[in-house]
This record gives structure tokens, C-alpha cells and sequence, in this order.
């Protein structure tokens, strides 16, 4: 059963389910209610779950099917929307595309990333973002109008949290979401596949990391995804096709000055085959990532050093994508950026620790 405002419990074992019916009606006693329910499984659990969120099944599943239809395709006519081929950082991301990550040894999964669609005339992506601008489109029928129809809607879900998260923490109504109008948002179609000779399921397809934008609302219908709880155990993430996981990124854990944490997690190679549709809520490219004023007192000062919303995730992506990296290579050599060390990121100190 969901769970709502003064209904909420911790609880000891899974994530908390929380429906946020109210904040879709409207209700004003409900959104208070919601907002704080919302906000204190962020504060103790960094991710949660929310039903009743108004994104039909029959949409969520024609997206499914669009991912599973272009992911059926062969590799020669999927490589055709290679996004190393993309100026922005959109289209196909094959298996070969692997991100620096220790604990990947079995990473085999397959992406398409898209994001808000802008025309090839915003002045943005004209400037050189290389995470602005527009979509790559696979060709085939009804791909763009059901997945875009699906972005406008986790988009919108998405919004609506981080305005939740606002009421939460007190901040004045607009203070996140007002740097949400041309977010660096992005939406991945994921396809995960186990090799047949594999023997230890519990390896790790993906590796253990935390997501670096604000929020993250996940739809899945395969078990695989763990998170990390506060003491630092990892856990299954239940499988509910009716509801949204969603999870705690970098840039809000700095904006809160700490008070929701970056939560960090990974997939296991449960099924033979997992799709999954990750959403990731981002500010705008130039917003200046820092506690907001309100959560900075004598007795909580400031813990996070600024940084450009847009420079962080340009810096994962290289470590993500070998393309960035290469790229950034090149930009190196000719003088156009600074030679770097590996990259890291502050966030997933958590992950130092030796797990189990």
C-alpha cells in the first residue's frame, strides 16, 4: 500500500511507496503531506518509490516497445545512430561503449539517450554544448512520437517532485524549478543481456555509482537494480511495473547542502535479458550548482564548493563514454582544455568503503 504525509514510517527493510495523487490534484493539505512524506524518505533512504503518478500503462509499454523494436534491429542499422557520430550527445550506445567503472567485469547492455528536443537553430547547440539540442531520431514508425510523448510526461512528473522537494525544505516556491527551464535532462532507453555462459549472477552489469544530476525516475520490470542504504549495506530495489523509483542525484545533493544525499547503485545480472527507462531531472547548462542560501545557517555552513551544472556532467560523460574521452583527448593535445588525472567523482566517496 502507498503510503502518504504522517502515514509515512521508516522502515527497516525495502523502500518507502508513497502515492502523489495529491500533488496531481491539486490538493492543497495532501501536497503538504505528500511533499514531507516525499522529503523524509529522501533524507533517510535517498531513494523511494511513487504510485499514482499519472503516466498511463499503455504509454509506459508503447515505450517499451519502442526500445525493444529499435534494440531488435541489427548492429549495422542501430551504429547508424551511433552517438559518437552526434554533435550532442544523442543516439545509440553499443555494447562497446564501456565507462570506467571497477566493478563493471560483466557489463553488457546497450542504451539510446535522448534528451529535451530543441531545433537545430537554438543558439546553445550552435555555440558547441555538447549536451543541448536536437533528438536523434531512429527511423522507425511511431519511435519519435511515442517516446517523445513519454519524455514530455516523466519530464513533467519530474518537475513536480523537485516542486514537492521545494515545499519540503522550505524553500521559496520556484527556487529548483525555476533552473528547469532548459534542463541538460535526459531520458535513456536501456537494454541489459546476461551471456549465456555466465555462472555468478550476482556480477555486476552495471556498475556501482550515483547519478549526477538532481533526480532520477526510474520505470523498470526486472529485478537487478541495489542501492546502497545510510549503513552502507547494499538491497534489492522491489519490481513494480505501477510505480516510479526514483532516487537522489549530485546536483541536489549539493543544492540541499546535504541534507538529501546522492545515493549510490548498481545492477546485477539477474535476467537474461532487463529493460529499463531511466529519466534524469537536471537543471539548465549554466546553473550554478550550490547550497541554496535558505539551508546555509551558523549551525549548517556551506559543505559543497560551487560548480556549472553543465561542466559535471560533461565531466562523467568522459568518464562514461570512450567517444568523450577521446574527444577530450584531442581537445588536450591541441591546447583547447587542460590535461586532466582520472576523473572522479566527490559524490561516490561512499563507495571507497569495501562492500558486500
Amino acid at each position: 500500500m502507498a503510503i502518504s504525509g504522517v502515514e509515512y514510517e521508516q522502515r527497516s527493510s525495502g523502500l518507502p511507496l508513497i502515492s502523489v495523487a495529491a500533488l496531481l490534484a491539486g490538493d492543497g493539505e495532501g501536497i503538504k503531506a505528500t511533499a514531507d512524506a516525499i522529503g523524509q524518505a529522501a533524507r533517510e533512504f535517498g531513494f523511494f518509490r511513487i504510485s499514482d503518478h499519472g503516466i498511463e500503462p499503455e504509454l509506459i509499454e508503447a515505450t517499451y516497445q519502442s526500445a525493444i523494436a529499435f534494440f531488435a534491429l541489427s548492429d549495422r542499422k542501430k551504429r547508424a545512430y551511433y552517438i559518437g557520430d552526434s554533435p550532442n550527445h544523442r543516439g545509440y550506445v553499443p555494447f562497446t561503449e564501456k565507462g570506467d567503472y571497477p566493478d563493471e567485469v560483466s557489463r553488457n547492455y546497450e542504451a539510446f539517450d535522448l534528451g529535451l528536443d530543441l531545433p537545430a537553430t537554438d543558439p546553445d547547440f550552435l555555440a558547441g554544448c555538447r549536451v543541448l539540442g536536437p533528438n536523434v531520431w531512429p527511423d522507425l514508425p511511431g519511435f519519435r512520437e511515442t517516446v517523445g510523448a513519454y519524455y514530455a510526461k516523466v519530464s513533467a512528473l519530474g518537475h513536480l517532485v523537485c516542486s514537492a522537494l521545494e515545499l519540503h525544505l522550505e524553500l521559496p516556491s520556484g527556487t529548483m524549478t525555476s533552473q528547469m527551464t532548459k534542463p541538460i535532462s535526459q531520458l535513456r532507453l536501456l537494454h541489459y543481456v546476461r551471456h549465456q555462459n555466465m555462472v555468478n549472477h550476482q556480477s555486476v552489469n552495471m556498475g556501482a555509482h550515483t547519478d549526477y544530476e538532481c533526480l532520477t525516475l526510474l520505470h523498470t520490470r526486472n529485478e537487478g537494480l541495489q542501492v546502497m542504504t545510510q549503513d552502507d549495506r547494499w538491497i534489492d530495489v522491489p519490481v513494480d511495473p505501477a510505480v516510479f523509483v526514483v532516487n537522489i542525484g549530485d546536483m541536489l545533493e549539493a543544492l540541499s547542502n546535504g541534507l538529501l544525499r546522492s545515493t549510490p547503485h548498481r545492477v546485477l545480472n539477474l535476467s537474461p535479458e532487463r529493460f529499463s527507462l531511466p529519466y534524469f531531472v537536471a537543471t539548465n547548462y549554466d546553473t550554478m550548482i550550490a547550497p541554496f542560501p535558505h539551508l546555509v545557517r551558523p549551525d549548517r555552513p556551506s559543505r559543497y564548493e560551487p560548480f556549472l551544472a553543465g561542466a559535471h556532467l560533461e565531466r562523467m560523460l568522459v568518464r562514461d563514454f570512450p567517444y568523450f574521452r577521446e574527444l577530450r583527448r584531442k581537445q588536450e593535445l591541441s591546447g583547447e582544455v587542460k590535461a586532466g588525472s582520472a576523473i572522479k567523482n566527490p559524490f561516490e566517496h561512499r563507495l571507497n568503503i569495501p562492500q558486500v
